[in-house]
């Protein structure tokens, strides 16, 4: 059983990126469905738990361990921050074993390719959902996202989609590689796996072939490469406007000219209430050169009675250099900690002496601006926010053309988060066949097509700018118009089941 943890761990850890192993997701989480069959051959539900727990503490370590470079930034006590989430997810992810097994037992006539794969995904859903630590990273369904032909259909059913299937994938190979009912059960269970691969893939080559996709226009990206604890250095704030300036002029020096230029998130090192300076000057550089510009910086709103309200937001220039008609988008889903204290309202932090630096104290936006710019209407989302399906979903709702991602990971170091970070973007430009421009202050600076295919990318730590042609279509795809409806379903469902298991408890 110690072997199957481990091996689940590496395995699952080795399906993400930066690891280009599409095919290891089909079996990457086997090891989990023999832990959890074996505890149901045992009838012992707490054996379940156990093993869940283990399971999703080992795993999420693996995949998770760049949270301690991360979180070092901010206080040598990191590894209490890395340790308190791996364990919470071993948790949930116990909770998810010990309830599979219960309901097999419940209801043996219940096969586990159908529990296991919607009690997964169902937990996929609740974890991103959970108020102030909501944390969706990686789904499995992302661990499919090098091989964007196969999850083509995420356009019908969205990532969680992708999700039930490939869990339930795993459980049709495992249950084949195991059982002993003969020759003719594990062919049917392959059989019928392949079936679906090769449907999906159909699928997807029928899409990239038929998917109008048109060009909305030239689009640049400035990558600064600021170092971490140079960003928010006052004595180097000047500094780091000026690099983003000439390399801006470098990019309207070059063909192609672009009629949409990004610099990344929080790229003012500062307020511009603290520096109105910085503001003028970007708005005579938009106007010295007639194209828009979006910004990520940090915004500050007065209160009644004194303070300001602090948000992690984007400002958005037109070509005449004029900012103040345009909505200021703000970021609604802070990461935990760093951006915003679970729980704790911010003047209450804020009020602890020595605690406001190990966050942000931000508060969260609440709506979804769309700007249009002269390729096009755009929404917006910043950092992790594009592990979350429905703002994406929202503005291809409400019209926009295309949308754009705003990152600072220099914070990440040279862990695997980048390449994790940027893969769920390939999701959302399926789910909502809308194209994507990704400006990120250290890399990785990239377009991702409405089929999911990145071009233009850059590398990591280098001080660069990017230009090209972003491409999208014209394409409202089912998951815009249904919503998460795989997600809903796999809820009613465990819903279900836990009502079936109440019954059972009370019953004579």
């Amino acid at each position: 059983m110690v072997l199957l943890v481990l091996v689940g761990a590496i395995a699952l850890t080795a399906s993400y990126p930066p690891f280009p192993l599409p095919p290891l997701s089909f079996f990457a989480i086997t090891p989990a469905v023999l832990l959890i069959r074996q505890a149901v051959l045992d009838n012992d539900a707490r054996q379940a738990f156990r093993w869940g727990w283990w399971y999703g503490l080992v795993t999420n370590a693996f995949v998770l361990y760049w949270m301690v470079v991360a979180l070092w930034h901010f206080t040598p006590l990191s590894a209490l921050g890395y340790f308190a989430t791996i364990a919470v997810l071993g948790l949930l992810t116990a909770a998810m074993f010990w309830f599979v097994v219960r309901v097999c037992l419940a209801a043996p006539r219940v096969p586990l390719w159908v529990v296991l794969p919607v009690a997964w995904t169902t937990l996929e859903w609740l974890v991103g959902h959970l108020g102030d630590v909501r944390f969706p990273w990686l789904g499995l369904g992302t661990s499919v996202a090098d091989a964007p032909v196969l999850v083509q259909w995420a356009d019908i059913a969205g990532a969680r989609g992708v999700t039930l299937w490939i869990a339930w994938c795993n459980v049709m190979i495992a249950e084949a590689a195991t059982d002993v009912r003969g020759a003719s059960f594990v062919v049917r269970r392959l059989a019928t796996v392949l079936v679906t691969v090769l449907l999906a893939f159909g699928y997807g080559v029928w899409r990239v072939k038929t998917l109008p996709v048109r060009d909305v226009g030239v689009v640049a990206m400035v990558q600064p490469n600021e170092g971490f604890s140079e960003k928010w250095n006052p004595a180097h704030a000047d500094s780091a406007m000026n690099a983003l300036f000439s390399l801006s002029r470098g990019l309207m020096a070059r063909p192609p000219r672009p009629q949409l230029l990004i610099w990344p998130e929080a790229a003012i090192p500062g307020f511009f209430v603290d520096h109105p300076q910085w503001d003028a000057q970007i708005a005579a550089f938009v106007r010295e050169n007639h194209v828009p510009l979006l910004t990520g910086g940090l915004n500050a709103e007065p209160e009644i009675g004194g303070g300001y309200r602090i948000y992690n937001a984007t400002f958005f220039y037109d070509s005449t250099g004029d900012r103040g008609r345009y909505p200021i988008y703000a970021k609604h889903y802070l990461v935990p900690v760093t951006e915003r204290v679970p729980f704790v309202p911010v003047s209450l932090f804020r009020a602890i002496p020595g605690l406001a630096r190990w966050s942000g104290g931000f508060r969260p936006g609440r709506e979804l601006p769309i700007y249009t710019s002269p390729v096009g209407k755009f929404g917006v989302v910043i950092c992790y926010e594009s592990a979350f399906e429905d703002a994406a979903r929202g503005y291809r709702a409400h019209g926009a053309d295309f949308f754009v991602n705003v990152t600072n990971d220099a914070w990440f170091g040279n862990t695997s988060a980048p390449a994790q970070h940027a893969s769920h973007l390939v999701l959302r430009t399926i789910e909502t066949r809308m194209g994507v421009a990704r400006a990120a202050n250290s890399g990785i600076s990239e377009f991702v097509d409405p089929l999911g295919r990145s071009y233009a990318a850059t590398k990591l730590n280098e001080a660069v700018y990017v230009a090209g042609v972003l491409r999208t279509s014209d394409v409202i795809p089912l998951y815009v118009r249904l919503g998460d409806w795989v997600g809903k379903l796999v809820v009613v469902l465990t819903l279900g089941g836990i009502a079936l298991l109440v019954k059972r408890r009370f019953q004579p």
